[in-house]
């Protein structure tokens, strides 16, 4: 069976759908990380908190609470990496044994489609996971390069080295935490793309939801609205 065949097998919407899902996870990632100043992302506002974390890092002693903090930062991105390995290891498993999700689509009363259409659609799922396994990977190592800059650091405000090495250290652990970050909706898009196997309406109806979710959560969030409070402000449970 020749490409050209194999896209046959799908309709106009189909590919609206597939458009649609590529066009949201692209186009929400450009809105988060260059939001302007007046509407500021949960993401872009954490990057001021990184960089005042690693300038108040300079005269803590002992930096013990630095150390964990990193450490949990390092653990997220490995168990995420993980857990996107095994996800892999299913999908791949599954588009070797696709009569078994024929099984599954034709006791769910899903309109029946070649083998060939589950493979495809299972694919899209596993290329989500595959980028977010690479960004949670290269997450994982900067900030394992972000403890070594830190190490290297001098305990002592006078030093001429020790704000420049900290500001380093910031820019990498923000470089860190959008790798991190991309890989989640990356996981977030993938999770919507499973619903592509009961159709194109189905995928329509998750990338919006999905969208709007990650819409939610990073600019009309609780926690954007705290971080947005000045430092005089008290913040009260409401």
């Amino acid at each position: 069976m020749t490409f050209a065949d194999v896209l046959s097998l799908f309709t106009a919407l189909d590919a609206f759908a597939v458009g649609l899902l590529i066009v949201a996870w692209i186009g929400i990632g450009v809105v988060i990380e260059n939001a302007p100043a007046h509407r500021a992302s949960v993401s872009v506002l954490m990057k001021a908190y990184r960089r005042d974390w690693m300038h108040a890092f300079v005269t803590r002693s002992p930096r013990i609470f630095d150390a964990q903090i990193l450490g949990n930062l390092r653990q997220g991105t490995a168990f995420f990496a993980s857990a996107c390995m095994i996800a892999m290891g299913g999908g791949l498993a599954l588009i070797g044994n696709t009569d078994r999700l024929l099984g599954v689509a034709e006791d769910l009363a899903i309109e029946r489609a070649p083998a060939v259409v589950w493979e495809v659609k299972i694919l899209l799922i596993l290329l989500f996971i595959a980028n977010a396994f690479l960004k949670f990977v290269w997450a994982h190592r900067l900030f394992g390069y972000c403890s070594v800059v830190m190490a290297a650091v001098p305990n002592d405000e006078t030093d001429p080295s020790a704000y420049p090495r900290a500001a380093k250290a910031a820019e990498i652990n923000i470089t860190a935490a959008t790798g991190y970050n991309r890989g989640l909706r990356s996981i977030y898009f993938g999770l919507g793309s499973a619903l592509w196997l009961i159709g194109a309406p189905a995928l329509i109806l998750a990338t919006l939801l999905t969208l709007g979710v990650i819409w939610r959560r990073e600019f009309a969030s609780r926690s954007r609205s705290v971080l947005l409070m000045p430092d005089t402000e008290t913040v009260t449970q409401k």
